[in-house]
C-alpha cells in the first residue's frame, strides 16, 4: 500500500509539474525571429515586380528563346527604375528570379550543370546585381522571390531535378533546389536582404520533418550569402495572418481580394506567432499584368488596414519591356507610399 501512495504522489507531483509547464508556455511571450525583420516595421512600404519571360512576351509566345530573354534582360533600365522607386517612397522591391517557364533573370551554373538545359534559359546578365547596385544608391533595399518546385512549363528542368507536383517527400528534388538557390545567395551575398518562396502548399509532407531537407535547410539556403536575409513561406492565398514555420521572419501575406484580409490573431508590435504581418496583392487586373483595377483611394484604404496594425504592404506592379512603371501606376504607388508614412501604428 505504501509503494502504491507513493507512486501516487510521485505521479500527481510530475501531472503537477506538466500543468505549471503548460501554463506558463501558454503564457511566455511567442518566440521571434523580429530582429532580422525591424527593418520591415520601419520601412512600411514597397513594390514587386513580375517580369517573366512568358508574361512580357505574352503576344510573342513563339519567340521564347533563350537569345530573346537575353535581350529583353539586357534591355531592362535599372536606373530609371530606382529612380521611379525613389519617386514613390519604396523602401525595398520584390523582384521574380523566375518562375514557370524556366526562364531566370541571373546565371546559375549550379542549375545548368543539375539540368543540363543547352543552351541555358538562364540570361547572362545578373540582373539582381545590377539592380541591386542601383536601388543602393537610393537605399532601397533588394528582395527576390521564387516558387519553391521546379518550373511548371519546362518539362527537361521538371525531369532533370527529379519534381513531383503534389503531397510528396521531393527529398531529391529539395537537395538540388536548395543547392541553386544556395548559389545564388552566396552570389548577391547582403545585396539581397530578402527572399519570398511561393508554392508551399504541401508544407507537412516536404518541409516539417527532423531530418534535411526540410523548413530549418531551405531557409539556411536562401540565408548562406546573408545571414540577415528575411524569409517567407507562401501556402497560397490566405486572407488572415498565418505563419507556416518559425524559420520565417515575415509572414508571406499573398492576398487576391484585399476586402477579405483580416489580422484578428495580432500580437503586439506587428507581429503574429513571431513573424512580421505582411500584405501582398496587385494592382493589375492579375499579377503582374492588366489595367490598374482599383481607384487610388480603394489601394490607400486596404493599405492603411495593414499599415494601422504595423504590418508591412507590399504591391505588385505590371511591369513594362524595358523594366519601368507605366505613369498611371508611379501616380498610384506614390499616393500609397504617402499615406502609409502618415498613418500611426494603433496600440
Amino acid at each position: 500500500m505504501r509503494n502504491r501512495f507513493t507512486a501516487r504522489l510521485v505521479l500527481f507531483a510530475s501531472l503537477a509539474f506538466l500543468c505549471a509547464a503548460n501554463v506558463s508556455a501558454q503564457t511566455s511571450p511567442a518566440p521571434t525571429n523580429s530582429n532580422r525583420a525591424d527593418w520591415m516595421r520601419e520601412a512600411r512600404f514597397g513594390v514587386m515586380m513580375h517580369f517573366l519571360h512568358d508574361w512580357i512576351m505574352k503576344d510573342q509566345p513563339a519567340a521564347m528563346t533563350p537569345e530573346n530573354w537575353n535581350q529583353l534582360i539586357d534591355g531592362f533600365d535599372v536606373e530609371t527604375l530606382a529612380q521611379q522607386l525613389e519617386g514613390v517612397g519604396a523602401k525595398y522591391f520584390l523582384i521574380s528570379i523566375g518562375q514557370n517557364s524556366g526562364y531566370y533573370l541571373a546565371p546559375n551554373a549550379t542549375y545548368d550543370r543539375l539540368t543540363g538545359i543547352k543552351p541555358s534559359k538562364l540570361s547572362r546578365r545578373d540582373l539582381v546585381a545590377d539592380l541591386a547596385a542601383a536601388l543602393a544608391k537610393r537605399k532601397i533595399r533588394l528582395m527576390v522571390y521564387l516558387p519553391s518546385g521546379a518550373p511548371a512549363g519546362d518539362d527537361a528542368a521538371r525531369a532533370a531535378l527529379k519534381w513531383q507536383n503534389g503531397p510528396y517527400r521531393n527529398a531529391e528534388f529539395q537537395r538540388s533546389w536548395e543547392a541553386i538557390i544556395r548559389e545564388w545567395s552566396v552570389r548577391w551575398d547582403d545585396r539581397v536582404v530578402g527572399w519570398w518562396f511561393d508554392g508551399v502548399y504541401w508544407p507537412n509532407r516536404m518541409y516539417r520533418s527532423s531530418e534535411v531537407p526540410n523548413f530549418s535547410s531551405f531557409a539556411a539556403a536562401a540565408r548562406a550569402g546573408n545571414s540577415q536575409s528575411v524569409v517567407a513561406f507562401n501556402p497560397g492565398v490566405v486572407n488572415r495572418v498565418l505563419s507556416l514555420t518559425p524559420e520565417e521572419d515575415y509572414i508571406a501575406g499573398e492576398v487576391s481580394d484585399p476586402n477579405l484580409w483580416n489580422t484578428t490573431r495580432r500580437n503586439t508590435d506587428g507581429l503574429v506567432d513571431g513573424a512580421r504581418i505582411h500584405f501582398l496583392s496587385y494592382l493589375g487586373s492579375t499579377w503582374g499584368q492588366g489595367a490598374a483595377r482599383f481607384q487610388t483611394d480603394q489601394a490607400i484604404a486596404f493599405s492603411r488596414r495593414v499599415a494601422e496594425v504595423g504590418g508591412v504592404v507590399t504591391w505588385d506592379t505590371p511591369a513594362l519591356r524595358n523594366g519601368t512603371y507605366a505613369p498611371e501606376f508611379l501616380v498610384q504607388l506614390k499616393a500609397i507610399g504617402a499615406a502609409i508614412r502618415e498613418t500611426p501604428v494603433k496600440p
